[in-house]
């Protein structure tokens, strides 16, 4: 399954925002298949801030594991949110695409 995060906005910022974000895609989420890859691709948004990414990306990663996979952003802002979760968390977070 592929996730456009642009859906949740251009700027995604904030705890409050993030977890919002989370709480709503979560029903979708229990509907992925065991084996299913969850991508997420960040194309249209301007702005992804580490607070946000905690809240959305954090509790992903923890229940998909390998299977999240993240497309390749020319956004520095995303790229850096990225990696900064992935050493905060001493996690890797898988690149498709």
């Amino acid at each position: 399954m592929k996730i456009e995060m642009k859906k949740f906005g251009d700027v995604l910022t904030s705890r409050q925002a993030g977890r919002e974000s989370y709480a709503a895609f979560l029903p979708t989420a229990r509907d992925i298949a065991n084996q299913e890859e969850l991508i997420i691709d960040f194309a249209g948004v301007s702005v992804l801030s580490p607070s946000w990414a905690d809240e959305f990306l954090t509790p992903l990663l923890e229940k998909f594991g390998k299977r999240l996979k993240v497309v390749p952003s020319p956004n520095p802002s995303v790229e850096l949110t990225i990696k900064t979760i992935e050493e905060v968390l001493k996690k890797k977070i898988s690149k498709t695409g």
